[in-house]
């Protein structure tokens, strides 16, 4: 029995690592030297350090994941491209699209403008197209996959902790993650929702375990930590367009009612323009649209100053460097102030999307006085 118990213990875990090994082998992490020449390489070493480059380079999305340079060495991820372009699929490795080469099945990363970081084909006059569909693999999406399957090896275990030692005081993972549970379900579900809160328990559960965990893994500067998930506004927006969603179709008669005619307002503001019912239609809108943005705008400011702080050590150091060591010791210390600081706005941005979801979700249901 003991045998059983801790295979079954286990089975995620290996089930994780079995994954990453497909993964290994399939994107291959490759050390490699930049294939560009030499000349290209002296003059990239004159020219001042930009700071906006850099800090740009590591809050976007990327097709290929850096994980450090070593001695002129690069050491990446290479991630698949996958696209749909003029009926035809086009799948390849990210590291035909290095720096310095040529376009690969016509595709290149555009550099800057409305397209810069994303793959471009060019035509006939020199227009750079998108391709019809792009569903690359990108950092972010790799990011996402490792926080997904690590919050369900947690959640299963705990779930399992449960059942195992029921009635019994809480050990391990499941101590440490029950009082966020608990306040998740007490204080965010159950005070904003009210009786009938159980239903979205588990969403509100999985989004706020979702933005703390990405939040906390965008904090820590090497993989599998570093990518900027909860600060692209693409994943913020499908999760509020979520929130959206359920609001919309779990709301009841009375709310619509409080949309439309709303009791009490005075006749003026409804008729004959419907000035009011404009504005709170507006509002069903504007409400997940601030949800996308708010956490959106934290998350990426949070690392943009963190990056400044680094990137004058650099600034100064270019012009002296006794300046630059000078600098450094305060970059260093408030930059890790600002780190700590992070992980307390992780905690905070995950708490207030959660709890704005919930109230959303209870003004959707509350039933009439």
């Amino acid at each position: 029995m003991g045998d059983k118990s801790i295979s079954k213990q286990y089975f995620p875990l290996a089930t994780l690592l079995l994954f990453f090994l497909f993964l290994g082998t399939t994107l291959l992490a490759q050390h490699h030297e930049s294939k560009v020449d030499e000349n290209w390489k002296e003059e990239a070493l004159q020219q001042d350090f930009k700071a906006g480059d850099m800090i740009i380079e590591h809050i976007t999305d990327s097709y290929e994941w850096h994980i450090l340079t070593w001695n002129k060495t690069h050491v990446s991820i290479y991630l698949p491209v996958i696209l749909y372009d003029q009926g035809e699929w086009h799948v390849f490795s990210s590291k035909h699209l290095h720096h310095g080469e040529a376009p690969y099945q016509g595709y290149h990363v555009a550099k800057e403008g409305f397209n810069g970081g994303k793959l471009v084909r060019t035509d006939t006059e020199g227009n750079e197209i998108r391709p019809d569909y792009d569903i690359s693999i990108t950092k972010n999406v790799l990011a996402i996959f490792i926080s997904i399957f690590l919050l369900m090896w947690i959640f299963i275990s705990v779930a399992n902790s449960y059942k195992k030692r029921k009635g019994h005081a809480p050990k391990g993972m499941q101590s440490l993650l029950e009082p966020l549970i608990l306040f998740v379900r007490d204080d965010i579900a159950k005070a904003s929702i009210g009786h009938n809160y159980e239903k979205y328990t588990p969403y509100l559960l999985t989004i706020f375990f979702f933005i703390f965990f990405n939040n906390l893994f965008g904090i820590i500067p090497f993989f599998p930590g570093g990518a900027n998930v909860t600060g692209n506004i693409g994943v913020t927006g499908v999760m509020a367009a979520f929130t959206f969603i359920i609001t919309t179709f779990s709301a009841n008669k009375n709310y619509w009612v409080h949309i439309i005619n709303m009791p009490g307002v005075p006749w003026w503001l409804k008729l004959p323009l419907p000035l009011m019912p404009i504005v709170e239609i507006m509002g069903m809108f504007t409400k997940p649209f601030v949800l996308m943005v708010r956490l959106f705008a934290n998350m990426t400011a949070g690392h943009i100053i963190v990056l400044g702080f680094v990137s004058l050590i650099f600034i100064f150091g270019h012009i002296a460097p006794v300046a630059g060591y000078g600098v450094s010791v305060v970059s260093v210390a408030f930059s890790i102030f600002m780190d700590i600081l992070e992980v307390l706005v992780a905690l905070i941005q995950a708490y207030v999307f959660t709890i704005l979801s919930a109230l959303y979700f209870g003004m959707a249901t509350e039933e009439a006085h």
